[in-house]
């Protein structure tokens, strides 16, 4: 009888793991597995959004104010107009483009899924031009593009499944609760280093895609590499440790990018139209990479502030 309940837990896990909706994430081709819908995401985005923009100031500087509005919408029509050139016009009805600037002197910048943009207005010295800010606000789009939010949610969803199904196995074979409480324990000790990793590469594949997204709204993605090498002097970080880090160090960043430079080049025509650089030329080859302040927990953040 023992035997026959573990087949059963086992293949009940293998079910609730492997159930879901099966996505690609634009430019790298990247499958994943969701168990969470756009619809349900943007639901909860939306509110988290909201109640954050109550209680913020939003900046008084109108220059930057609309500076900050234009290069969105400009990356905002670059990816419309990708998407809707790829098969992908379906999926536009899960993005509601907000990009606002408010009174904070962090260094940052965070989306959330729907592509609602927050951005501080201690990025902008960093960033000192439109076209590094375009690299930070393509950064922040891609995380949306990508669902990297929906995804993460997916992994803990399945990690939790993960946990009360080995619970249930271990006292169905006669494993005594101290041990299973060790198990447990391990295991999700596991999980939260695995999770880190996850999330790097989410950063990474977010660089990839947002240098494209800058590219694609006439921008020159070039500018990426000296964005990132003044971010590393402003956090004395760029020689940091990967690998207890939910962000790869500005070195990492600096060499990735220096990677899909050529790639990004191909998508940029020198000129601020949108319309015009949201496909590659014939060379261009498309990618197969297998990829905290006041800010609300679905955001994903460009880190670029030592926390």
């Amino acid at each position: 009888m023992k035997n026959i309940r573990f087949i059963l837990l086992v293949v009940l896990a293998a079910i609730l793991v492997g159930c879901g909706t099966t996505k690609t994430v634009p430019i790298t081709g990247r499958q994943q597995s969701l168990m969470v819908s756009d619809g349900e995401v943007l639901s909860l985005s939306t509110q988290q959004y909201q109640e954050f923009m109550k209680s913020a100031k939003l900046s008084t500087n109108a220059t930057n104010t609309a500076m900050v509005k234009r290069v969105g919408e400009k990356l905002a029509n670059a990816v419309t107009n990708y998407l809707r050139s790829n098969g992908m016009a379906d999926d536009l009805q899960y993005y509601k483009w907000q990009f606002n600037l408010v009174q904070n002197n962090q260094v940052n910048a965070w989306c959330m899924p729907g592509g609602l943009i927050c951005v501080y207005e201690g990025l902008l010295p960093v960033t000192q031009n439109e076209a590094s800010l375009a690299i930070v606000l393509g950064h922040e789009i891609a995380h949306a593009v990508a669902r990297h939010s929906a995804e993460q949610m997916s992994t803990q969803m399945k990690q939790q499944y993960g946990l009360q199904i080995g619970s249930a196995v271990a006292s169905a074979m006669g494993v005594g609760a101290t041990a299973q409480s060790i198990g447990q324990w391990a295991l999700s000790q596991q999980f939260n280093f695995k999770n880190l990793k996850y999330s790097r590469n989410h950063e990474s594949e977010a660089d990839h895609l947002g240098l494209i997204f800058a590219a694609m709204a006439g921008y020159d993605p070039q500018v990426a590499v000296s964005f990132w090498q003044r971010m590393a002097a402003h956090t004395g970080s760029s020689q940091q440790s990967d690998i207890y880090s939910d962000h790869p160090s500005d070195a990492t960043r600096i060499k990735q990018i220096q990677g899909w430079m050529p790639e990004a080049l191909t998508y940029y025509k020198g000129n601020s139209s949108s319309s015009k650089s949201s496909t590659p030329s014939k060379s261009s080859k498309t990618s197969k990479t297998t990829k905290k302040s006041t800010t609300p927990q679905t955001t994903k953040t460009i880190h670029i502030k030592s926390k």
